[in-house]
């Protein structure tokens, strides 16, 4: 064999070594038809959307295949096109294709548009894309309902366990073992070779910045310039990152009591934060004891928890607490198709997951205690305690090797995906990472905090290559 030959063999059976499977892209000469995005509202912009097959089991390429649907939004500027830039919201229950519009409606910036394809995806089980169903009902919460008593874990324990039930009994149960990270990370890498392109940059929110990080350590090499933006820690969506809403929360609910305080006169909360903090407790108590149709203290707490991770929903959540005081309060209503399903497959895929009840009522004890706003909820009992799929193949363990091209942004009151969490992701990335830590609140930075500063240096890094020589902050 010539050196030529085996430094190439050497080469597939490195990159084999570190993903799993052969290097090889299942979409590697894929033609892709591109058309209109159904559902898209006008104006488009010239959305164009897709899809193709991938392997259900990459480690059966000619096997079961699913279908992986992707929108593209070309560059403005054709001359200025460095390449694309993968996407990805974050936790999500619908399809994501319309992303590159809202991101533009955000404020993406001309330079960023100008220098790539905006390309959006539903992951594998999700959306457009072959998706997977539990049959959820519609009370589901992400994190599950608070538990005021350790009676109310044992309730949740078997809601749990039914919707564990639910996923196994669906048709869609074979495809369960397969809706995972690592094999997300290979559809987006199959996206990357069925669009030609040898590199592809990212910018990733939440689960989509595990997503990022785990696609940057199976495929060191075919990363450009990545963000990861309100980042997990490095075991993703576990059981620590599950109870990490509660401190969170702590840290965020402050802003929301102060900015209540300061409109005392328009939704009577009380004067002061202290005011409007009690206020709370006071309606969660009144809903645990009398529940108003629809609303107990748990989905007010939910509610709670959900208008919270944006500043923006501020004034929204401050009506909610007069609907709860005057007994006109209602759930709100999940958009049309909305399905936590995939989600739930792929967080309860991950490593990490209690199966013993009595671990998560020792951790709902300790912290209802610890973090009074949201701890018995954060802490309480998953369907992943009872999933019924088995385990195909490991975890990806996030690590430091290849080239230092990272850019994180985490923002320090976040109760979406806690500060610690960014800090351990971007310890066990290494010198691959600089981390932007952001003196603002709420779950998601980049565009979807007003921080000038955060904002300027995201864009400079997509548009420029310019990324901060170390770790730095953005005030206030």
């Amino acid at each position: 064999m010539s050196l030529s030959r085996r430094i190439r063999v050497l080469a597939v059976a490195v990159l084999a070594a570190v993903t799993g499977f052969p290097a090889t892209a299942a979409a590697t000469g894929t033609t892709l038809t591109w058309g209109p995005c159904a559902g898209v509202p006008e104006p488009t912009q010239g959305l164009q959307c897709t899809s193709m097959s991938v392997p259900l089991d990459y480690a059966r390429p000619t096997g079961q295949q699913i279908t992986l649907a992707f929108s593209r939004l070309p560059a403005a500027d054709p001359a200025k096109r460095r390449g694309v830039l993968l996407l990805n919201p974050g936790s999500q229950g619908d399809s994501q294709l319309s992303l590159p519009l809202q991101l533009i409606a955000l404020g993406l910036p001309q330079s960023v548009r100008d220098t790539y394809d905006l390309v959006a995806f539903d992951p594998r089980g999700a959306g457009n894309s072959t998706r997977v169903t539990c049959d959820l009902p519609v009370t589901f919460m992400i994190p599950p309902a608070y538990a005021v008593t350790n009676a109310d874990v044992d309730k949740q324990a078997g809601v749990a366990r039914q919707n564990a039930q639910g996923c196994a009994a669906a048709p869609s149960a074979p495809l369960l073992p397969y809706i995972t990270v690592r094999n997300v990370a290979r559809d987006l890498d199959g996206i990357r070779a069925a669009l030609g392109e040898r590199k592809v940059s990212f910018l990733g929110y939440s689960f989509g910045a595990f997503l990022g990080a785990t696609y940057a350590t199976m495929y060191p090499w075919r990363t450009d310039r990545f963000v990861l933006d309100s980042s997990t820690g490095p075991n993703g969506l576990d059981y620590t990152w599950s109870r990490r809403f509660a401190p969170g929360l702590e840290k965020h609910f402050p802003d929301f009591a102060a900015w209540a305080a300061s409109q005392n006169a328009t939704y009577g909360l009380g004067d002061t934060p202290e005011a409007v903090k009690a206020k709370y407790f006071e309606l969660a108590a009144k809903l645990d004891q009398t529940p108003i149709e629809t609303v107990d203290g748990a989905t007010f707490r939910w509610i709670n928890e959900a208008l919270t991770q944006s500043d923006a929903t501020f004034p929204l959540l401050a009506q909610v607490y007069q609907q709860a005081a005057d007994g006109t309060i209602t759930r709100p209503p999940l958009p049309p198709g909305f399905d936590f399903s995939g989600l739930l497959s792929i967080v309860c895929n991950m490593d990490g997951w209690p199966t013993d009840v009595e671990v998560y009522r020792r951790a709902v004890d300790h912290d209802r205690a610890a973090y009074p706003l949201l701890g018995a909820a954060a802490a309480n009992v998953w369907a992943c305690a009872f999933w019924p799929a088995r385990k195909t193949e490991p975890q990806v363990r996030i690590g430091d090797y290849g080239p230092s091209n990272i850019l994180m942004v985490q923002n320090l009151r976040d109760n979406g995906t806690d500060y610690p969490g960014g800090v351990e992701m971007r310890r066990a990335l290494g010198d691959r990472a600089r981390l932007v830590s952001v003196d603002q609140g709420g779950h998601r930075a980049y565009l979807f905090g007003t921080n000038a500063c955060a904002n300027a240096t995201v864009a400079r890094y997509l548009a420029d290559g310019v990324r901060p020589a170390a770790d730095t902050a953005c005030p206030a």
